[in-house]
């Protein structure tokens, strides 16, 4: 008799009566059970479960309600999600992380249905505001207003009416995209602004038939009307506060932010040391080549404060926005043939910064919205690869890619290229599209979700916040659906699929700041991440996702929002 067969023997006895008694091996207890729901994991080996266990902040075990009960001890905490779904924590792939908090401390403007609104607005802080206090607010566009204003330059306002409520008191309000900005005279006065000012490289001052600043600064020449830096530590960390709070209340985990300074790093540095960041943050650089090349070595931070905490990417601009003529177009805009938008950073500086990029193997991530300012970035993203055949691994973005020409398009899968695109600006932005580049672009190159992804792409989604409001749902809503406000759909053969779109805010958002085996799908090992919402967004009908409500935000197996 072999010894394996005389051990079989020996401990057949008591694996019966383990089996009659109902006895099981006993599992340490997990810190957290959610049990009793759908839970989509977005792991192929378990696509379905209704329960799972964290421990330690990692997520232990997935499986049915049976399988999950012997991780529940006396000390557990156990959450019953009476079938509602729960998905991995979800991820913002593309935003501003401070900006969000600015927002909550600024005027609202994006509800504004005219510019008498706004100007009303403007004149209610006049009142509440010190003599010489500035007055910042942010979200007017003027394709959404109701009608425009008299008198306009290219559908634009004259200063005059802001400047009337406002003599004293500086007003600085940016447009919705945050590529243009609107100043009274007093901001004007304060910047040195004249009829003989020229703007900068990459800007454009919008002026009248008699060659006089009407108020508007498109891309870089914002910069000539912006107060001095009001940085004050204290300030920073109310936004970084409010921005977490807003965050957590909407699903999202994890926040991946487009571009910051170094200051701004140091801070986040700090308040992740302190266990005070609230979500998880990936960090992109927003710095020019010269200070990367002197500071880069010292900011290559991954997971720090508990992976609360990394920075492995560098921020640039290669163009504007489409709302404000600064997307750089291939072809001249259709409704102002004399632009075809603009180039907000020199060739010579973005090859600079890509040069940096790989050397030190950091990811770059480039906003381009216009055809031309894709076709650039892929062209020097192409050339940078070819010139560094060893970095095979690169994960370098675009981020927001709106219009791609079609000829671009199979560019991104073949160069390994990741589109980091908002779902929710195709439906904002939907209306006017047409009218800025024509009927025929607007179906080729605008928002071409299909075609990328049929081509082997990966998409990274977002909002872009606080373009857009940072609601996840809104933007998956946007990308199953493609239907703007008005109730049309904006080329919905473009649109993706519910698991698609999923995929895009968790596994796809996590690939894209290289964190795949950490978070984006709930698989026993990955950090602790959830988000449980009212509704299952992957089966009810689809006009009803919007109702949806976030009902719990898990970080590391903390409940840190519930509703």
């Amino acid at each position: 008799m072999t010894w394996k067969r005389r051990i079989l023997i020996l401990t057949l006895p008591f694996t019966l009566m383990a089996a009659l008694f109902g006895c099981q091996p006993a599992e340490e207890p997990a810190d957290l059970v959610l049990r009793g729901g759908k839970i989509v994991t977005m792991d192929e080996s378990r696509p379905e479960a209704e329960a799972v266990a964290v421990r330690g902040g990692n997520f232990v075990a997935v499986g049915s309600n049976d399988e999950i009960e012997p991780f529940i001890g006396s000390s557990t905490e156990v959450i019953e999600l009476d079938g509602h779904l729960a998905v991995p924590g979800l991820i913002e792939g593309h935003a501003h992380f401070l900006g969000v908090g600015r927002a909550a401390m600024q005027l609202k403007l994006g509800d504004a249905r005219t510019w008498q609104e706004i100007v009303d607005m403007v004149a209610e802080a006049v009142e509440q505001a010190e003599p010489g206090e500035w007055i910042h607010g942010r979200g007017w566009h003027q394709e959404k207003w109701d009608q425009a204003p008299e008198p306009n330059v290219e559908g634009l306002p004259l200063h005059q009416s802001l400047s009337e409520v406002s003599p004293d008191n500086p007003v600085l309000l940016r447009h919705a995209s945050g590529h243009a900005t609107f100043a009274n005279a007093k901001a004007m006065e304060l910047g040195g602004v004249t009829k003989d000012t020229q703007p900068p490289e990459g800007g454009e001052i919008v002026r009248d038939a008699q060659g006089n600043p009407i108020g508007c600064f498109r891309e870089t020449a914002g910069r000539l009307v912006s107060p001095p830096s009001d940085w004050n530590e204290t300030t920073q960390i109310k936004m970084a506060t409010l921005a977490a709070e807003e965050c957590l209340s909407k699903g999202i985990t994890s926040f991946t932010d487009a571009g910051s300074s170094f200051r701004t790093v140091d801070l986040f540095r700090k308040l992740a040391g302190e266990g005070k960041l609230g979500v998880r943050l990936y960090v992109m650089l927003g710095e020019d080549s010269e200070a990367l090349a002197e500071k880069i070595s010292q900011y290559h931070i991954i997971n720090e404060g508990d992976y609360h905490l990394t920075v492995r990417s560098i921020k640039r601009l290669i163009d504007g926005a489409l709302g404000a003529h600064g997307a750089w177009l291939l072809e001249p805009y259709s409704d102002m043939p004399s632009s075809s938008g603009l180039n907000t950073e020199s060739m010579e500086e973005m090859e600079a910064t890509a040069r940096i990029a790989i050397e030190n193997d950091f990811q770059l991530c480039t906003h381009a919205i216009g055809d031309r300012g894709n076709r650039e970035t892929l062209d020097l993203y192409q050339a940078t690869f070819e010139a560094h055949p060893d970095k095979t691994d690169t994960r370098w973005r675009i981020e927001h890619a709106q219009h791609i020409h079609p000829e671009d398009q199979p560019r991104f899968a073949e160069l390994g290229v990741i589109a980091a695109m908002q779902g929710i600006h195709c439906t904002s932005d939907g209306p006017y599209v047409p009218m800025r580049i024509g009927e025929e672009r607007a179906r080729q190159n605008a928002y071409p979700w299909r075609n990328l992804l049929d081509s082997g792409a990966i998409i990274v989604n977002g909002t872009d916040a606080p373009v857009e409001d940072v609601d996840p749902i809104a933007s998956y809503y946007a990308s199953v659906s493609r239907k703007m406000a008005n109730g049309e759909y904006f080329f919905p053969e473009q649109k993706m699929t519910r698991e698609e779109a999923l995929r895009s805010y968790t596994l796809d958002a996590a690939y894209g700041a290289f964190e795949e085996n950490i978070k984006g799908s709930i698989t026993p090992g990955k950090l602790g991440d959830v988000t449980v919402l009212s509704k299952d967004i992957m089966t009810i009908p689809e006009d009803d996702i919007p109702t949806t409500e976030v009902l719990y935000t898990i970080v590391g197996g903390e409940v840190r929002y519930r509703k």
